[in-house]
């Protein structure tokens, strides 16, 4: 039997040679087939870093100039709001000057009712009465007016600030 085995030893030693370069064949296509992937897996890698880098600038750029085109419409808005305020403040004056007025007329006609009326005397303090009233109404009115026009001015300049604002962002 040991003869047997002498003359299959080198069969079985060359069958084992030859499934062990087989082996080693296909271990080094698997790993050159690998190492390709991955070189590929690499290069896309790096296209996709680049490409994620430019859209990332371009997305910095685009939100950048949206935000310098809303500063500006805020500065915009900010000036008219501070010339609706300046205006606002010469209205004061001028309604000043007329409630002053009026409170000037209402002290010399209560003046003169006072000291050359030939009505009675109860006539007269009614009249008097009537016309301060009427001066006080006058001057509430005036301010109140005054009051709603600058909150109108204020509301319209920031709903139209607003509003350009808005539309600077779809550009």
């Amino acid at each position: 039997m040991s003869t047997i085995w002498l003359k299959i030893l080198p069969y079985i030693v060359a069958l084992l040679l030859v499934a062990g370069a087989l082996f080693g064949v296909y271990r080094h296509g698997v790993t050159v087939t690998n190492d390709e992937w991955q070189a590929k897996w690499s290069e896309r890698d790096a296209r996709d870093d680049a490409a994620k880098a430019t859209n990332e600038a371009a997305e910095r750029a685009k939100e950048q100039s949206r935000q310098q085109a809303i500063n500006k419409v805020v500065q915009n808005g900010q000036a008219l709001i501070d010339t609706a305020a300046a205006a606002v403040t010469a209205a004061n004056r001028e309604s000043d000057r007329l409630r002053s007025a009026a409170d000037g007329l209402a002290s010399r006609i209560a003046a003169g009712q006072a000291g050359g009326h030939s009505c009675t005397t109860a006539a007269s303090a009614a009249a008097t009465r009537a016309v301060m009233v009427l001066a006080d109404v006058l001057k509430r009115a005036d301010q109140r007016a005054g009051d709603m026009a600058g909150y109108a001015d204020q509301s319209r300049i920031r709903g139209v600030t607003c509003e350009q604002a808005y539309d600077s962002l779809g550009q």
